[in-house]
């Protein structure tokens, strides 16, 4: 059996299967090929791509694969490169076996210059004198950087290993170093353009109008309240006309003569009538 990732679980289940396997090695576990030269910049997060574009366009890299822990941040990745004018495919579990194949067939024949993988999807790549990979992102697991890094430097030839490291991923370079038993060299930050703070999204305006949502709540009821305390000048319901300030319905009203006679009631009248009535069934008595 061959394999260039022997874990534990795989030395456990061939002891078990096996007997008395004899195991050889070509080097030591998680050890790096001396052949690839490793170097790591300690960059903020939010200035990784700026300094990655510069890093392809100023050294004038023809093929790099670029390592991220996501699949989302690998197709993010990938439009970001590809707006600053590079040549850029991703590959990861989400993506259809043509695709992944198209990618891979691009970036064999130098039409892609930039190949973002993640994790698992690189597992079983081989491609021939691949000069340059970059760690995008650290990987949490430090034994998977040897996988990666692994890339290239194969068959004898050289290459080149790049980290990213922001300064929570300070951890994670530690228990790298930790596995390789050594140091990597860091190189300071080359000048490059810096990319600009992105604006903030639409969720912005929407927190805005929650914030403005109780004061105009609390408007409402000041609103309300004016409206009531106005005066309404509508015109008066028919039978109210008299009803309305003390003097303005007299003033409207025609002055009667001192002398005219005031018209009866007609309860008045009725009285008057049955009265009559009354006297005069009395008399036929």
């Amino acid at each position: 059996m061959f394999s260039a990732t022997y874990n534990d679980d795989i030395r456990r289940l061939a002891q078990t299967l096996l007997h008395q396997p004899v195991e050889i090695e070509v080097a030591r576990r998680n050890a790096a090929v001396e052949s690839v030269e490793q170097c790591a910049y300690m960059v903020p997060k939010d200035q990784k791509r700026a300094l990655l574009s510069h890093l392809i366009l100023d050294g004038d890299w023809s093929q790099v694969l670029i390592f991220t822990r996501t699949k989302h941040g690998a197709n993010r990745l990938t439009k970001q490169l590809q707006d600053d004018g590079i040549q850029a495919a991703a590959i990861h579990g989400n993506k259809s076996q043509s695709a992944r194949t198209q990618a891979l067939a691009g970036f064999k024949g130098f039409d892609v210059r930039a190949l973002v993988a993640t994790e698992v999807a690189s597992r079983g790549l081989d491609i021939k004198e691949l000069p340059h990979v970059v760690n995008y992102e650290l990987p949490n697991v430090p034994e998977d950087y040897v996988h990666r890094i692994g890339r290239t430097g194969r068959a004898g030839a050289t290459g080149i290993a790049v980290s990213l490291v922001a300064s929570d991923e300070i951890g994670l370079l530690k228990d790298i170093e930790k596995v390789l038993r050594k140091q990597i060299p860091q190189l300071p930050l080359p000048h490059f353009p810096r990319a600009q703070p992105q604006p903030q999204r639409a969720a912005a305006p929407a927190e805005h109008a929650q914030q403005q949502r109780p004061q105009q709540g609390r408007s409402q009821p000041q609103r309300s309240q004016q409206r009531h305390s106005q005066p309404r000048h509508s015109q008066p319901k028919q039978g109210q006309r008299n009803s309305g300030q003390p003097g303005q319905a007299q003033a409207q009203a025609k002055p009667q003569h001192p002398n005219a006679r005031q018209q009866p009631s007609s309860n008045s009248n009725r009285r008057r009538r049955w009265q009559n009535r009354s006297r005069s069934h009395a008399s036929a008595r």
